[in-house]
Formats: C-alpha cells, sequence, structure tokens
C-alpha cells in the first residue's frame, strides 16, 4: 500500500511540474510522470527510512515517507529539467 501511495504522489508531482510549473515541457507529460514517480519510489524506500523512525509495524501508512517521496520526486522533476536545459539529454 505505502509504494502505491509513493507512486501517486510522485506521479502528481510529475503532473503538477509539467502542466503549472512547465518543468520537462519539450519531453512531455508523461515523461515528467515517470520521472515523478521514480523520485517517489526512491524517496519512499530508500530516503525515508534514513531520517524516520521505523514504523512499528512495516506495513502501516507512514505520512513522513509520503513528504519524502513528495520531496525526493520535486528534486529529480528540478534536476531533470536543468540536465536537459544544459545539455538536451
Amino acid at each position: 500500500m505505502n509504494i502505491v501511495m509513493w507512486m501517486l504522489t510522485g506521479g502528481i508531482a510529475g503532473w503538477v511540474g509539467y502542466a503549472f510549473l512547465g518543468y520537462n515541457e519539450e519531453r512531455g507529460m508523461v515523461v515528467s510522470i515517470i520521472i515523478g514517480i521514480a523520485g517517489g519510489i526512491i524517496g519512499g524506500k530508500v530516503i525515508a527510512p534514513m531520517f524516520t523512525a521505523a514504523a512499528a509495524v512495516p506495513g502501516n501508512f507512514s505520512l513522513s515517507a509520503v513528504l519524502f517521496a513528495a520531496a525526493i520526486a520535486t528534486a529529480f522533476l528540478a534536476l531533470g529539467n536543468m540536465v536537459y536545459k544544459r545539455w538536451g539529454v
């Protein structure tokens, strides 16, 4: 359940980044959503456990993990936009 929430959070961040902030306009909305989903998964699975306490029951919902997923997805989108603007990759 948590991974679905992280993916959803990252996908929404990707869509918002594309629709309102103009990130990755040249590559398209689907690429922005995919970058956001990847950032959400990495943020929730890798980064959040390093900075927050482990849940008593591993399957429980964690708001802090969702917030980390959103933050890392946004960072991935900004980084992807900067890389594309700089090197065209």
